[in-house]
């Protein structure tokens, strides 16, 4: 059915893909974006779009990985913490989805992504003092690696919508919590993947337009990431986060 427009839409699909690759770079959140635009717009599936958009989230997170971890600003020995435990999370999470109903876990990340908006957008109104940065110990680490395996495999996001809001909270700088947004969505989505092939949910045609558009927005992103300040980079990341629980509360009231 998708083969008949298959040129306009894969140009439409690879234009969404940059947008949300370009918010991802840059404050690492955007691939909650694209199945709200791909169900509401263009009439795919939700089941089908989650799982194109989680081929994606494997070039968007090794294309971010590289681009953040050349600048310094990824913690190598966290991330893979936070890896390996997102791997059995996600296992986890791709069994349980098809028994388990995700509007209660959507709901709570639409309200932490507004929750920390709220607060960022507040930090970088108002000079409060700094928050002091939470030491995660490797037991934590994997702890919430697997919780952010669970909820993103579950609700069929890529990983920085869960990760970066809490690191943040946690008093991570943002630089810091969106380049290990982007390390995690590595193992997330390549399970995820593998998940959707083994059931045959998986539409190669709208995955590989958006990867297409996801691996060049993504570097674009996290290079504006690396050259604006760290006030207008919180600025941008709490109207993110602000955009993105819009985007979900939007999407949970047709639910």
């Amino acid at each position: 059915m998708l083969s008949a427009v298959v040129t306009p839409l894969a140009v439409n699909l690879v234009l969404v893909g940059t947008l949300s690759g370009l918010m991802i770079g840059c404050v690492g959140i955007g691939g909650v974006i694209i199945v709200p635009i791909l169900s509401l717009a263009f009439g795919v599936p939700v089941g089908t779009a989650a799982a194109a958009a989680m081929v994606g989230y494997i070039g968007t997170g090794l294309a971010g990985t590289l681009a953040f971890g050349r600048n310094g600003s990824i913690d190598n020995k966290l991330a893979g913490l936070l890896c390996a435990g997102a791997i059995p999370g996600a296992l986890a999470g791709a069994w349980i989805v098809r028994a388990a109903d995700p509007f209660v876990v959507q709901v709570v990340i639409a309200c932490l992504a507004g929750i920390a908006g709220i607060h960022n957008l507040l930090r970088s109104r108002v000079n409060f003092p700094a928050s002091p940065e939470v030491v995660l110990g490797a037991a934590a680490s994997l702890l919430v690696g697997c919780m952010v395996g669970l909820i993103s495999s579950v609700t069929g996001t890529g990983g920085p919508l869960v990760l970066v809001p809490l690191l943040m909270w946690l008093g991570f700088p943002v630089l810091g919590a969106v380049g290990l947004g982007q390390a995690i969505q590595i193992p997330v989505a390549i399970t995820a993947t593998g998940g959707a092939m083994l059931f045959g949910s998986l539409d190669y045609t709208i995955a590989i337009a958006l990867t297409a558009g996801l691996v060049v927005g993504c570097p674009a992103g996290a290079w504006i990431s690396h050259h604006v300040e760290q006030k207008t980079l919180r600025t941008v990341a709490a109207t993110v986060l602000l955009g993105t629980s819009g985007i979900m509360a939007t999407t949970l009231a047709f639910h």
